[in-house]
């Protein structure tokens, strides 16, 4: 038994402390998987593709899409084109949501974009419980608009603190995976 004026004594506590705030860490936590980056022309021209929402979420695929184009610019990728289409607006479960990305890839393929930024939402919600925490799922592609060949994706899931914002959360997510996407444009 230690003896309560030796130093030990002390730091057992600050141990037990140390790994209860580890694990509490842990609780917000999140999962990536990514391809390697591929090279990709700096300045060249891209466009968001519109996202497939596969939640129970409302517009979530937009509010993904949102972020992801605003992250892009933020990045410094080349020009953006915006794709309006009065067919993006997007209902729950919709089944429209492959048909409105190949209209947006044909129409990126006509006015000479080079990159196609398309992605799908799994999970935007509030986890249901003591706590509410903020999660976010979805994947990442980035596609040779000429080509349509798929160039990079990447997948992820990441969930977050009670009093943290989804829109955060998701914007943590889409940072990573965007980076890690972008990481070889030259």
């Amino acid at each position: 038994m230690t003896h309560p004026s030796r130093p030990g004594h002390l730091l057992r506590p600050l141990k037990a402390m140390a790994v209860a705030l580890l694990l509490t860490a842990l609780v917000a936590c999140s999962t990536v998987d990514r391809g390697k980056a591929p090279a990709l022309q700096a300045n060249a021209d891209w466009t968001v593709l519109p996202f497939a929402n596969h939640t129970e979420t409302p517009m979530a695929g937009s509010r993904a899409e949102s972020v992801a184009e605003a992250l892009l610019h933020a990045r410094g990728v080349g020009r953006i084109k915006r794709y309006t289409s009065s067919a993006q607006a997007e209902a729950l479960f919709d089944a429209a949501d492959t048909k409105r990305q190949e209209q947006a890839l044909a129409w990126a393929k006509e006015q000479g974009v080079r990159y196609a930024l398309g992605g799908s939402v799994d999970e935007w919600r509030y986890k249901v419980g003591v706590d509410g925490e903020p999660a976010a799922g979805l994947t990442l592609q980035i596609i040779d608009v000429q080509s349509g060949e798929i160039l990079w994706s990447g997948a992820g899931g990441k969930s977050g603190w009670s009093r943290e914002a989804l829109s955060a959360v998701a914007q943590k997510l889409i940072r990573e995976l965007l980076n890690a996407g972008l990481s070889g444009a030259r």
